[in-house]
């Protein structure tokens, strides 16, 4: 990736404030607050030089969301000394919280600025990875803008780890040399994500999506094989537009297909809007320096005013359970935090709000535990599980043996829908259940 020459006027500051990692992370105290961001800016070169610092700190609370790479610190070994507080729990991280020694704050992912800037703790050290500065002084959270800008305003000590394999984004996605603490210069890459295969359950359920959705629509996909499959499947659609919390290679794939254009959106036409990006190195490498792209912060993307603005927004997410009264669990296992709130339900309420809009909710009909096969649709949600999209909100519902739309149905006519896309070898329990639980005569 090609630096910018550097003009004196601000690189004696860029210079003045350069240090090696073991040296930025020195000011992390204990009983500390350190706020990381997620994906593509978490700063690993700084996180692992903090974890050396194990026998001179303890109870320093770390703040995340979604790590994707195992993190050091969240070892069982480093208990008491580093507490993992994600706002949503990751790959990185996901043993450490489920084990008790880290916790889980509940957050929807259009707050996330605001309990950063305006919560009732104090952020003391912000660690995010840029790109290198342009030739003005300005550098990129690239593939990750979302809550970058409220950690470099909130935190009382900015560091930032500079790296040329962090692409360039447009938008409103930079911070300035001035704005910062120490700097920290590394070759360290951006985490990429496997390509998502697709099961037979992926393409059954796509398929029956993609028949509700016209041209012109705007879409948010999100992660793993069922958006990737609907986008593989949208091929032949003409002129739609993106407005999603994530960007994957799946849209990067229909834009060179032909089926995204842009031209019909309500808000930033022509552009393709998003708050971060999980992929490969070639999504990367394709959003670096292109004007195509805007990366904004995800009070804005994931605001669902702004959202229902657009004309015909469709919303596609998977959930982890559905009960008969149509509430959905997207983010535990009972008690146990297995992801989080994330942006499910800020885009499930904008494409509600859309003219035109839809919002699905995909969910295999069964899942496989150490109890053996279990039913994805249940008469009521796992104690302590989180409700993630309420029934006052819940439009769609996909599993791989049909489609129901639960919008304005009583609870009786959603019981008997959602039993009818169930897998057929749990229809008759969850027959008997409803009628235990009064759901139906």
């Amino acid at each position: 990736m090609k630096r910018f020459k550097l003009s004196s006027n601000w690189l004696e500051d860029y210079n003045r404030k350069l240090v090696s990692a073991e040296e930025a992370v020195k000011v992390v105290k204990s009983h500390d607050r350190v706020f990381i961001t997620a994906f593509g800016g978490d700063p690993y070169t700084l996180l692992n030089a903090l974890a050396k610092r194990k026998d001179e700190l303890e109870a320093v609370e770390i703040c995340s969301c979604n790590p994707v790479l195992p993190l050091e610190h969240s070892k069982p070994e480093y208990e008491g000394i580093f507490i993992d507080n994600p706002y949503f729990v990751g790959a990185g991280n996901r043993e450490a919280v489920m084990a008790g020694r880290g916790t889980y704050t509940s957050v929807s992912f259009s707050n996330y600025e605001r309990f950063i800037k305006d919560g009732p703790i104090k952020t003391n050290v912000g660690m995010l990875k840029v790109s290198p500065p342009d030739r003005f002084g300005y550098m990129s959270f690239g593939t990750m803008v979302a809550h970058s800008r409220a950690v470099v305003e909130a935190a009382d000590i900015v560091i930032l780890l500079v790296t040329d394999q962090q692409p360039r984004t447009h938008g409103d996605s930079f911070v300035h040399i001035s704005e910062v603490d120490y700097i920290v210069e590394s070759d360290e890459s951006i985490p990429t994500l496997p390509e998502p295969v697709s099961t037979d359950k992926d393409i059954a359920m796509a398929e029956q999506i993609v028949n509700e959705i016209e041209d012109g629509c705007t879409l948010q996909l999100g992660v793993g094989g069922l958006p990737n499959t609907v986008g593989r499947l949208l091929v032949n659609k003409r002129d739609l537009g993106i407005h999603t919390e994530m960007m994957v290679d799946g849209i990067m794939d229909l834009l060179e297909a032909g089926a995204i254009t842009n031209l019909k959106k309500t808000m930033h036409p022509g552009k393709m809007v998003f708050t971060f990006a999980g992929g490969s190195r070639k999504l990367y490498d394709w959003m670096d320096d292109n004007p195509l792209v805007e990366c904004h912060p995800v009070a804005y993307t994931n605001d669902p005013y702004i959202i229902g603005q657009q004309y015909k927004q469709v919303s596609i997410n998977a959930t982890l359970e559905v009960d008969l009264t149509g509430q959905a669990c997207s983010e535990s296992i009972g008690t146990r935090q297995y992801s989080g709130m994330g942006g499910q339900l800020d885009f499930v309420r904008g494409a509600m709000l859309s003219p035109g809009g839809k919002s699905f909710l995909v969910v295999s009909s069964t899942a496989k535990t150490k109890e053996g096969l279990v039913s994805c649709i249940v008469p009521t949600l796992k104690p302590g599980a989180g409700v993630t999209t309420p029934r006052a909100e819940i439009e769609y519902v996909v599993t791989e043996y049909g489609m129901v739309n639960l919008r304005g149905k009583s609870t009786r006519q959603r019981a008997l829908d959602l039993i009818e896309i169930a897998h057929p070898d749990f229809r008759a329990e969850l027959r008997k259940e409803a009628k235990r639980l009064l759901f139906i005569p």
